[in-house]
């Protein structure tokens, strides 16, 4: 590995475990915060489907950012607006306002938007042939996450005396605090140090184009896509359509968290031996199991196995998306090739956000399952068709060179 990554690894684990936290808490309550506050219970997944929105737009612009000022100071700029966001959320709760609770969760996804290029910046200070094993190895920093989450929802839930949930939001506005401050000492990455290529670079158009370009994209769309939707769902259904109590509802919130990053301690080193497109495809039928059982009924056992398979096939995919599409671009095009993948990626992951209400309000459970299977088909299909692809293959041969 490179001089400086061994900080720059650590300090993007411990972000990430403090991101993770306030994503599991605002999964969790999204759901629950929209039907208590919204008129309407078809608009009670609303306030998630802010977050992926502002993600979606705010995409581009960040890495366009963080080129103009660096890594460094575009995620601690993030994470300021995380604490305004949940202090927000705060004063949305206080004052019983569904619309100020909807501003809150845009500003949240916001840093959302730059949280998801951690990545990014644990790839760009590793050498090429560590780029798997240092993307997943950021992704690990979530497990502490999946743990904190619901400690902060059930202990957050009574703090704040006749505000529920209130409290939840005071002690993220205290994480995400300690997050700026660890941003500040995150050294530049490759992307920052390296002398600029001569030439700007083929257009975005000319890098979309490239087959393994879009099926790293359609797979990171649909890993994403689908877990949103299923998790999204997941709280609804169980505490508001079947009555299982908020600790129950968090703990499979819980166990899909870790189900989706405890595989990162593996995934990156299963890339290297195996490749990315054994790894997405297994990720891919991973998600297809979760329908599978998410279709069996609705006891806590059913919920609680369709989450942890709907975590693993989404670690699978989206970490070999991720190092897919690395594969595409060049340094000159880094930046604008991450931007299009992460908008196009939240965007759809918006879509699932909001649908996942209104299914779940006119259609419930079942046909909600029935959703991933012609996607996951699909993505199956597209990765057999480019696995001849001179680009994964030239790429996996110098791969087994530099061992």
């Amino acid at each position: 590995m490179r001089r400086m990554p061994n900080r720059n690894l650590l300090l993007l684990v411990f972000t990430q475990l403090i991101s993770a936290t306030g994503s599991i808490v605002f999964v969790t309550l999204g759901g629950l915060i929209g039907t208590s506050l919204s008129s309407n219970p078809a608009w009670a997944t609303l306030p998630l489907t802010m977050i992926v929105l502002a993600s979606a737009i705010t995409t581009m612009p960040a890495a366009l950012l963080m080129k103009k000022i660096g890594r460094r100071y575009g995620f601690a700029l993030a994470s300021c607006s995380a604490v305004a966001a949940v202090l927000l959320a705060y004063l949305s709760l206080r004052g019983q306002s569904f619309e100020l609770f909807l501003l809150a969760a845009f500003g949240f996804g916001i840093n959302l938007a730059f949280t998801q290029q951690y990545r990014y910046a644990a790839a760009e200070s590793v050498s090429a042939k560590y780029v798997p094993r240092a993307i997943s190895f950021v992704l690990v920093g979530a497990i502490g996450g999946a743990l904190i989450g619901p400690k902060i929802v059930t202990t957050g839930h009574a703090l704040v005396a006749g505000v529920p949930y209130a409290g939840s939001m005071l002690i993220l506005a205290g994480f995400y605090t300690v997050q700026v401050i660890l941003f500040l000492f995150l050294g530049k990455t490759r992307a920052e140090t390296e002398k600029p290529e001569a030439g700007a670079g083929r257009s975005l158009l000319e890098v979309a184009r490239q087959p393994v370009f879009i099926v790293a994209v359609l797979g990171g769309i649909a890993g994403y896509g689908l877990m949103t939707l299923v998790m999204t769902a997941t709280p609804i259904s169980m505490n508001i359509d079947n009555g299982y109590s908020l600790p129950v509802t968090a703990g499979v919130i819980s166990a899909h968290v870790l189900a989706m990053y405890v595989p990162s301690l593996v995934s990156g080193f299963l890339i290297e031996r195996l490749g990315v497109i054994r790894m997405m495809f297994t990720g891919a039928l991973g998600l297809l199991a979760t329908s599978v059982v998410g279709l069996q009924g609705h006891a806590v056992v059913h919920y609680w196995w369709a989450l942890v398979l709907l975590g693993v096939g989404w670690n699978f995919l989206y970490v070999g998306a991720t190092t897919m599409l690395t594969y595409t671009y060049t340094g000159n095009e880094r930046f604008r090739a991450q931007g299009l993948n992460e908008f196009l990626v939240f965007g759809s992951s918006a879509t699932a956000s909001l649908l996942a209400g209104t299914v779940m309000h006119y259609f419930g459970w079942f046909w909600l399952m029935l959703i991933p299977i012609p996607v996951l088909v699909l993505v199956c299909a597209a990765l057999i068709s480019v696995r001849r692809d001179p680009l994964l293959v030239g790429r996996i041969q110098g791969q087994l060179l530099s061992r």
